[in-house]
């Protein structure tokens, strides 16, 4: 039986995966994290492709915040080369701050728009 932390994170996510979803146009950009590192992804909930992806593994440092900017970076480039611009953003039951909100930001400064 998962641990309350985690059905409580579960429900949050199921609360906002209800009102949120990705097309072609503007895919669901996706963030999960994990005490080690932090993934995101481009979806397109329609077709159900995800459509671009970057993860902190491909990213080197050691301050957690910084590695989830440059995340955020990478996938923003990564959309831009697949000509997406604007996206809708999924923080997946996590809170908005810490690496989710660097990972936001550094989407952002790469260029994508939500």
């Amino acid at each position: 039986m998962p641990s309350k932390k985690v059905q409580r994170r579960q429900k949050i996510r199921y609360k906002i995966r209800k009102k949120i979803s990705g097309t072609a146009d503007r895919p669901r950009l996706c963030v999960f994290r994990s005490n080690k590192g932090i993934s995101a992804q481009l979806i397109d909930d329609v077709n159900a492709v995800t459509l671009a992806s970057a993860n902190s593994k491909s990213v080197a440092g050691d301050n957690k915040i910084a590695v989830a900017t440059e995340v955020g970076k990478t996938l923003a480039e990564k959309a831009s080369a697949a000509n997406i611009s604007q996206c809708v953003f999924d923080r997946s039951g996590y809170l908005y701050h810490g690496r989710v909100k660097a990972l936001a930001d550094g989407a952002r400064e790469g260029g994508l728009n939500f």
